[in-house]
């Protein structure tokens, strides 16, 4: 039995990777800002990623860390970099004064194009962080992850039980389901000392050069019941127009900021076949059309979707 230290795990993706590890039998230690429920194998750690003693206790004892806690949405790069990059280097530093050398590191296909966007830059940085660390780490570049409990593409799924759904200029864009996520996280803290030290990969669901946008958003619609779903692709500067109106209209809520814009308007953010983990360490479990139904079916159950 491991003794798992995982941050984010309150998360959307932390908690599957947590329900997950305990799943395996695994022993967890959480960090949480706030006071969670008591749960059979797992020990909550009250603190954050500035709190140094709270990493402390985190870590102490532990076989792996998964470090999953970070910034998607800021309102300027500071925040995104403390979040990020310096929350990264506050794990880094608490594992090594504790002495635990394995490190998963959850980082994104932004960081690919750190000139795109603050978050972009700020994950690029944590990645700067771990590179260098000296622990036997993994880095995990996940594309758009989806499934029950995704607060990320909600609106995707309401747009599209409408039958239509608005879409940034052409582009392609891999996914992976959230569960297949969290298996992979968990399968690679039980690693270490071996091919996946030094590794980054960037995991998805296998699809072959990916998703059109206009592919995905119709795979949306026939989740939701919506075969023939129209698709608008809108203009880089329309984009952007409506992202500062988000922000002005919805503050700190909004989900289409100027800094997610600027990434969204990029034509690539497909997964590199050659940064695939070996099909012989893991492969997707969950069919994406199948996992955009649960995910319609768990969004419908909560009241989301007509």
């Amino acid at each position: 039995m491991a003794l798992l230290a995982i941050t984010g795990a309150t998360g959307f993706v932390g908690k599957a990777t947590l329900e997950k590890a305990l799943a395996r039998d695994n022993r967890v230690r959480a960090l949480t800002r706030r006071p969670q429920s008591p749960v059979e194998g797992l020990d909550w750690v009250p603190g954050n990623l500035e709190d140094h003693a709270a990493l402390d206790a985190l870590v102490a004892g532990a076989d792996a860390v998964i470090h999953i806690a970070g910034v998607v949405n800021a309102p300027d790069r500071a925040r995104f970099e403390a979040g990020n990059a310096i929350g990264t280097a506050a794990v880094i530093a608490a594992m090594e004064r504790m002495g635990v050398r394995r490190l998963v590191h959850v980082s994104s296909l932004a960081a690919r194009e750190p000139q795109l966007s603050d978050y972009g830059w700020s994950k690029a940085e944590a990645e700067r962080r771990v590179a260098p660390s000296g622990l036997d780490w993994t880095m995990v570049r996940p594309p758009a992850i989806f499934g029950p409990g995704d607060a990320e593409l909600l609106e995707l799924f309401q747009m599209a039980s409408r039958g239509l759904v608005l879409l940034p200029p052409s582009g392609r864009l891999s996914v992976i389901h959230v569960d297949d996520l969290a298996d992979l996280l968990v399968l690679l803290a039980g690693r270490g000392g071996d091919e996946t030290s030094g590794a980054i990969y960037e995991a998805d669901d296998a699809r072959e050069a990916g998703w059109s946008h206009e592919e995905f958003a119709r795979a949306i619609g026939r989740a939701v019941g919506r075969p023939r779903v129209r698709t608008l692709h809108l203009p880089s500067p329309v984009v952007r127009l409506g992202a500062r109106i988000d922000r002005l209209l919805r503050g700190d809520k909004a989900r289409l900021t100027p800094d997610r814009a600027a990434y969204f308007c990029h034509e690539d953010w497909v997964a590199r076949a050659a940064l695939r983990p070996p099909p012989a360490l893991w492969a997707p479990a969950i069919a994406t059309e199948q996992g955009l139904a649960a995910t319609a079916a768990a969004y419908r159950e909560r009241g989301h979707l007509r």
